[in-house]
Protein backbone atom coordinates (compact mmCIF):
# COMPACT_ATOMS: atom_id res chain seq x y z
CA UNK A 1 0.00 0.00 0.00
CA UNK A 2 0.77 3.66 -0.65
CA UNK A 3 1.98 5.70 1.99
CA UNK A 4 1.62 9.45 1.63
CA UNK A 5 2.85 11.78 4.86
CA UNK A 6 1.97 15.12 5.59
CA UNK A 7 5.76 16.32 3.95
CA UNK A 8 4.67 14.58 0.53
CA UNK A 9 1.92 16.44 0.81
CA UNK A 10 3.18 19.76 1.45
CA UNK A 11 6.00 19.33 -0.94
CA UNK A 12 3.93 18.59 -2.84
CA UNK A 13 2.06 21.85 -2.63
CA UNK A 14 5.35 24.20 -2.47
CA UNK A 15 6.35 22.55 -5.30
CA UNK A 16 2.95 23.32 -7.30
CA UNK A 17 3.36 27.15 -5.68
CA UNK A 18 7.06 27.47 -7.11
CA UNK A 19 5.48 26.21 -10.82
CA UNK A 20 2.85 28.90 -10.23
CA UNK A 21 4.77 31.64 -9.25
CA UNK A 22 7.18 31.34 -11.65
CA UNK A 23 4.24 31.37 -14.78
CA UNK A 24 2.41 34.65 -12.78
CA UNK A 25 6.45 36.43 -12.74
CA UNK A 26 6.84 35.33 -16.49
CA UNK A 27 3.95 36.62 -17.40
CA UNK A 28 4.96 39.70 -15.89
CA UNK A 29 8.02 40.10 -17.21
CA UNK A 30 6.91 39.34 -20.70
CA UNK A 31 4.05 42.34 -20.68
CA UNK A 32 6.99 44.73 -18.76
CA UNK A 33 9.89 44.13 -21.11
CA UNK A 34 6.61 44.81 -24.11
CA UNK A 35 5.69 47.91 -22.27
CA UNK A 36 2.00 46.70 -21.87
CA UNK A 37 1.35 46.42 -18.37
CA UNK A 38 1.28 49.61 -15.94
CA UNK A 39 0.40 50.14 -12.23
CA UNK A 40 0.45 52.57 -9.82
CA UNK A 41 -0.44 53.06 -6.36
CA UNK A 42 -3.22 54.95 -5.40
CA UNK A 43 -5.43 55.67 -2.45
CA UNK A 44 -7.74 52.80 -3.45
CA UNK A 45 -4.78 50.57 -3.66
CA UNK A 46 -2.46 49.16 -6.43
CA UNK A 47 -3.95 49.82 -9.83
CA UNK A 48 -2.93 47.61 -12.92
CA UNK A 49 -4.11 47.93 -16.39
CA UNK A 50 -2.53 45.44 -19.32
CA UNK A 51 -3.05 46.87 -22.87
CA UNK A 52 -4.60 50.20 -21.26
CA UNK A 53 -7.84 48.27 -19.91
CA UNK A 54 -7.85 48.03 -15.53
CA UNK A 55 -7.85 44.50 -14.49
CA UNK A 56 -7.42 45.10 -10.75
CA UNK A 57 -7.17 47.37 -8.00
CA UNK A 58 -5.78 45.56 -4.82
CA UNK A 59 -4.53 46.46 -1.32
CA UNK A 60 -1.70 44.29 -2.17
CA UNK A 61 0.39 44.49 -4.94
CA UNK A 62 0.99 40.41 -5.33
CA UNK A 63 -2.46 40.18 -5.03
CA UNK A 64 -3.43 42.82 -7.82
CA UNK A 65 -0.88 41.17 -10.04
CA UNK A 66 -1.99 37.98 -9.83
CA UNK A 67 -5.97 38.84 -10.38
CA UNK A 68 -4.64 40.84 -13.55
CA UNK A 69 -2.97 37.98 -14.83
CA UNK A 70 -6.60 35.90 -14.00
CA UNK A 71 -8.62 38.36 -15.45
CA UNK A 72 -6.30 38.52 -18.91
CA UNK A 73 -6.63 35.41 -19.33
CA UNK A 74 -10.01 34.63 -18.52
CA UNK A 75 -11.34 37.66 -20.62
CA UNK A 76 -13.49 39.16 -17.38
CA UNK A 77 -12.18 42.70 -17.21
CA UNK A 78 -13.26 44.78 -14.38
CA UNK A 79 -13.81 48.52 -13.81
CA UNK A 80 -12.44 50.01 -10.26
CA UNK A 81 -15.71 51.65 -9.49
CA UNK A 82 -17.36 47.74 -9.92
CA UNK A 83 -15.35 46.07 -7.01
CA UNK A 84 -17.00 43.62 -5.14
Amino acid sequence: MLAITRNDVRSEAAALADQEDARLWRWFSELYDEGRIRWCRSSQGWLVSVDHRHLATESDFDTAIRISRERCYSGRLRRADARR
